[in-house]
């Protein structure tokens, strides 16, 4: 807990006035026994509290400023403010990032890499009515940016489970000169055209139904597993008017699973070779969404208010 900036945890609890009127159990009380919840496993509200008590002489000196009971724990994950964990981790990601800015992504890029997608966390219905998602089940999507550079999430919005990918896009500001690696989920061309208005690029699987028309061919080496590289414009009227560019068309043939990818980019300077690549790298956001679901506390929750499970994650 000592490398975590004391000052600026102080600073995201003054932000959404955390501590105002509170006698006991401060924030960063309930922070360092989430905390400790997360890194040892926990399994419950009791199993905190007793694991935490169990060490009662030593809780002065590892922070704690105020006895840990389950009732007091619950309570404070229904009140104190789910944003001040998130503008938290917002400066711990900050920190870390530099860190593994020179980490190698499996790609020859020199720009930043991000993939954006999303993962589901199923929740009972009954227990968490807030969530709906089918008519028997509940669920929250945890939408993640992830820096390919040591794959760290930049950027995290819980939802329900009922709210589109898509939907995402209009809350990501573009960073200029960076790649945006996007699956098929995320076609909306008007909402693409925001990236090239922001000098950013993206690479997207492109869907059957998209209609498009060639203007250029260009000369490619089949051997890479690269089979055609076209200059192409959107011909459907509605995404024409959204996207008035020309946007390029990869067309990849995978060794492996002899699956021929049609990717759409609007970055018409780097090799077609290299634009199938950045796509591969995406798989990495699904092995950290399978890696966070086997070693964090994210699939079962300490309480059931939607404040609760936001502070959690």
């Amino acid at each position: 807990m000592d490398y975590l900036p004391a000052y600026e945890f102080q600073k995201c609890v003054d932000r959404y006035h955390g501590d105002y009127k509170l006698r006991n159990f401060s924030c960063r009380d309930q922070f360092l026994s989430m905390a400790f919840a997360q890194l040892t496993y926990r399994e419950s509200l009791r199993d905190i509290e007793t694991c935490l008590r169990s060490i009662g002489s030593k809780l002065y000196h590892m922070g704690f400023r105020s006895t840990i009971a389950r009732s007091t724990l619950a309570d404070a994950n229904e009140s104190h403010d789910w944003r001040i964990y998130a503008d938290f981790a917002q400066v711990l990601i900050a920190m870390a990032r530099p860190l593994y800015a020179h980490d190698p992504m499996g790609v020859e890029l020199n720009q930043s890499l991000y993939a954006l997608d999303s993962t589901t966390i199923d929740l009972c219905l009954s227990l968490f009515p807030w969530a709906k998602f089918r008519q028997h089940k509940a669920a929250v999507k945890m939408h993640t940016l992830l820096d390919l550079h040591g794959n760290i999430p930049t950027f995290i919005r819980i939802t329900d489970g009922k709210v589109h990918d898509v939907n995402i896009l209009d809350e990501i500001l573009p960073e200029a000169g960076a790649f945006y690696i996007l699956d098929r989920g995320y076609i909306d061309f008007e909402r693409l055209f925001v990236f090239t208005l922001c000098s950013a690029f993206f690479v997207v699987r492109t869907k059957e139904n998209v209609l498009l028309e060639r203007r250029y061919s260009h000369p490619v080496d089949k051997t890479t597993g690269v089979r055609s590289d076209h200059t192409v414009i959107l011909t459907a009227i509605e995404s024409a008017k959204a996207y008035p560019d020309p946007l390029r068309r990869v067309s990849y043939l995978d060794a492996e699973t002899e699956k021929r990818l049609k990717f759409l980019t609007n970055n018409f300077v780097l090799p077609a070779l290299t634009i199938a690549q950045t796509y591969k790298c995406r798989w990495q956001i699904e092995l950290f969404f399978k890696w966070i679901k086997q070693h964090l506390r994210i699939k079962a929750f300490y309480g059931t208010s939607e404040n609760a499970v936001k502070t959690q994650i």
